[in-house]
């Protein structure tokens, strides 16, 4: 694991630099997608920057909103972002409204729009293996396989490298089936159904899972409702696209 790469006195969290140019190859690979389907690549640059800032300043804000208390007695701390004191799931949701807010305001076709930024959102999920790699973070459960890696005094499953190869396979599945799909919006409800069955299989090793409700992972039940949801979609969409030929 390599969390920090120190440049002198400086100290740069290795995970979240990962994530910044899976962010960036990610952006240059949908604005080519866009290009390739004749639509403006600068909106899709507009929408994935709006989404950034306010997936960023919504995850910060409100992990400092649960922690105001500690905030108050050390205003600028508010200041000092790192990784570790973002809510993600608040990000994400902020993010997703931001970006809902600005394809409204553009004026721009939602199932069009979703397949184009498909191929970038695989590609940043592959950043996100590679930077719980660095970290740590993301830990299997303790086994005597041979592939096992010594991580937090314990033998473990490399959970993370499963996540790498997890999320690089459906990458590629994504990216063969781009110029050839059945009907729009299918790229991104086939990339949103794969990374699903992939959490299903990858929080199995997990070493970390939330359980909840006698001991279900939390993150199965959401994976499998977002497969659920997936596949229903395409039930959805693809008669759509029957009845306005």
């Amino acid at each position: 694991m390599f969390p920090l790469l120190q440049l002198g006195p400086v100290a740069v969290q290795v995970p979240g630099l990962i994530l910044l140019a899976g962010l960036w190859i990610g952006l240059n690979v949908s604005e080519k997608e866009a290009v390739r389907q004749k639509q403006p690549p600068e909106l899709v640059y507009g929408l994935i920057m709006a989404a950034l800032i306010g997936g960023i300043l919504g995850a910060r804000l409100w992990y400092v909103g649960r922690y105001l208390d500690s905030y108050l007695a050390d205003p600028l701390a508010i200041v000092a972002l790192s990784t570790n004191t973002v809510d993600a799931s608040a990000g994400l949701i902020i993010a997703l409204l931001t970006a809902a807010a600005y394809a409204i305001r553009k004026k721009l076709p939602l199932r069009p729009t979703l397949d184009i930024l498909t191929p970038g959102l695989a590609v940043f999920a592959i950043s996100f293996g590679l930077a719980h790699l660095a970290s740590g973070d993301a830990f299997g459960a303790p086994t005597n396989l041979p592939w096992a890696i010594d991580l937090w005094d314990a033998s473990r499953h490399p959970t993370q490298v499963y996540e790498i190869l997890l999320a690089t396979a459906v990458f590629f599945l994504v990216w063969r089936m781009r110029k050839d799909i059945p009907f729009s919006g299918f790229l991104f409800l086939a990339f949103m159904a794969l990374t699903a069955v992939s959490r299903l299989f990858l929080e199995a090793f997990r070493g970390d899972s939330v359980l909840v409700a006698g001991g279900i992972r939390q993150a199965q039940l959401a994976a499998m409702a977002a497969l659920l949801l997936a596949l229903w979609l395409m039930g959805q969409w693809y008669p759509a696209r029957i009845h306005s030929e």
